[in-house]
Formats: C-alpha cells, sequence, structure tokens
C-alpha cells in the first residue's frame, strides 16, 4: 500500500462516520451526546458553585441584618461596648482590630517579602534559587494551628522576657504570627512577577550606565508592581481571614487595643470564641452573623481587586 491510498479524503471520513457500526449516524450521535452531556454537567457545575456563593452570602445578611431589630446601625458600628448579656453590641472594637492587625501585619510581611523577592529573582545563583524556591512553597502548606502553636509556646515568652510584662498576648504577637505565615505566599508570587520583568528592561538600563541596584529598584521592581501589588492583596486576603493562629496569640478580650501589648480580640476569633455559647434564635446570634458577612465582604472586595489588577496586567503585558 502506498502513501496516496493511506490519505482519506473528507468525503470518506463522513461516510465513515455515518457507517460505523453498521447504524447511520450512530458514532456521530454517540459523539454529540458525550459532549452535550459534557456542557451540560461544566455548566451545572457552575451554575452549582455560584448558586452556593450567592446562598451563603444571602444566608449571611438576612440573618445578620436581624440584628438591627434590636440594636441600633449606631451602637454596632460606632460603639465599643461588647456585653452581649446585658444587651450591648458594639461591635466596633473588633472591627479595628481586624483592620489594625492586618495593616501591622502587612507593614511587617510587605518590605521583607518583597526583599525576599528580589534576591531570589535578581540576585542569587541558580543553584540556590531552586533550592529556595520550593522551601518556601513548602511553608505555604504549613497549617495554620502550628504558626499558633509556635507563637503560643516560643513567641510570646519571648515578647514577655523583652519587655517584662506580664502578658504579652496582643497586636503585635498575632501580626508577628501572620506576617510570618504570608511572608511565604507574597515573596513567592513578587517572585514570579520580578521573574516576568523581560530581560529588554534590564539591558537598557545597563546600556545607559545604571548601577544593579538602580535597575532593581528603579527599572524591574516598577515594571513588576501590578503583580506584586497582586500578592500583596492575596496576602492581606489571608491575614483578615485568619482565625486560629490568632485565635493562639491575641489574647480574645472585648476590649479597644490601646497599645501593641494590650489583649483584644477580632471579627474572626470572637466569632469562634463565642458561636458555642450562643443561642440560635437570639440578637447575639444574629451579631455574630453580621460579623461574618462584613469578613465575606471584606474578602470579596479583596478578590474583586485582584481580578481588577489582573485585567490591568493583562492589557499592559
Amino acid at each position: 500500500m502506498n502513501a496516496q491510498s493511506r490519505v482519506i479524503a473528507p468525503a470518506e471520513l463522513g461516510n465513515s462516520l455515518r457507517q460505523a457500526g453498521g447504524d447511520p449516524l450512530d458514532r456521530r450521535s454517540r459523539l454529540r451526546f458525550f459532549n452535550s452531556t459534557f456542557k451540560v454537567l461544566c455548566v451545572s457545575a457552575a451554575v452549582f458553585v455560584c448558586l452556593v456563593l450567592f446562598g451563603i452570602l444571602i444566608l449571611m445578611f438576612k440573618t445578620g441584618v436581624m440584628t438591627f431589630e434590636t440594636v441600633s446601625f449606631k451602637e454596632f458600628f460606632f460603639s465599643t461596648n461588647w456585653d452581649p448579656e446585658n444587651g450591648h453590641f458594639g461591635a466596633l472594637l473588633f472591627i479595628f482590630g481586624t483592620f489594625a492587625l492586618t495593616g501591622l501585619t502587612l507593614v511587617l510581611a510587605v518590605p521583607i517579602a518583597v526583599l525576599i523577592a528580589v534576591f531570589l529573582a535578581e540576585i542569587t545563583p541558580v543553584w540556590l534559587r531552586d533550592t529556595l524556591r520550593p522551601i518556601m512553597d513548602l511553608l505555604v502548606g504549613i497549617p495554620s494551628v502550628v504558626y499558633g502553636y509556635l507563637g503560643l509556646t516560643i513567641l510570646i515568652p519571648m515578647l514577655r522576657e523583652l519587655t517584662g510584662r506580664d502578658l504579652a498576648d496582643g497586636l503585635l504577637a498575632a501580626a508577628i504570627v501572620l506576617a510570618i505565615m504570608v511572608l511565604p505566599t507574597i515573596a513567592r508570587i513578587s517572585d514570579d512577577a520580578i521573574s516576568a520583568v523581560p530581560k529588554k528592561y534590564r539591558d537598557a538600563s545597563y546600556a545607559l550606565g545604571s548601577t544593579r541596584f538602580q535597575t532593581i529598584f528603579r527599572v524591574v521592581l516598577p515594571a513588576a508592581r501590578s503583580g506584586i501589588v497582586y500578592a500583596v492583596i492575596l496576602g492581606m486576603a489571608r491575614a483578615i481571614g485568619e482565625t486560629m493562629a490568632v485565635v493562639m496569640v491575641i489574647g480574645n478580650t472585648p476590649q479597644l487595643a490601646d497599645s501593641l501589648f494590650t489583649p483584644t480580640a477580632v471579627l474572626t476569633s470572637n466569632i469562634v470564641m463565642q458561636i458555642t455559647s450562643v443561642e440560635f434564635d437570639s440578637t447575639w446570634n444574629y451579631a455574630l452573623y453580621l460579623m461574618g458577612f462584613l469578613l465575606l465582604a471584606i474578602s470579596l472586595l479583596l478578590i474583586v481587586a485582584v481580578r481588577l489588577l489582573q485585567k490591568k496586567g493583562a492589557k499592559a503585558s
């Protein structure tokens, strides 16, 4: 049989499809059936995920707003008096604690993470880079309870010894633990963003007489800015939603933190600590639902910001 005889003409292929198995259109029908079934399954899975997400949001919102049947909007958002047993539901201290803890965490983590990313992408030799990157990836996957336990047993005793305080629980201890947790995430994503900067940018900078330091901080980092911001937002999202590690080191006291070493609480830690002692159909329960809805809303806003940055980065590239 020569090569010309093995070539199948389109009309011949169509006849084979129609006549395969002795039943006209049998194979074509099966292909259409499987393609249609696969498409329906994919669309159903996407719709199911959307329904679950919107169901959770609606449930949290509808239950949470029932708080305002007995508590005023002003008291919930602008009062620091959280005393549910006596009918006071001021959540400002938890909202303030959440944003203060997240901000302090980013202040501690972002500069170190960006320097680590610059070191990995621009300075370190290839053999050391190939060793450090898998280690950073492993650090991302460590369970948060491990970080919290190390913070409780090692960090807090160290802070007590350094500051001379009886209690070292508070924002600083929680921020250090969270910074160590989010640092590998921010560093690795920033590392990828810096590595993706085209080599011609560096070559052009060196051709103009720039030093390595000037090239990195005035050319490479600005070019990778959207990717670094994306990494910071992901780290922020993890810091806001983290619960177990924070519960173990922040003190879990419903009071406004007036110093870095004052035991306090945040939205996540307050929900976890009080959910077991709350009556199902009570204002206290509704208030915890409202706190959960606030966390969801903040997380969704951060996800939207990440998506917008991704689109902006795609257009820029």
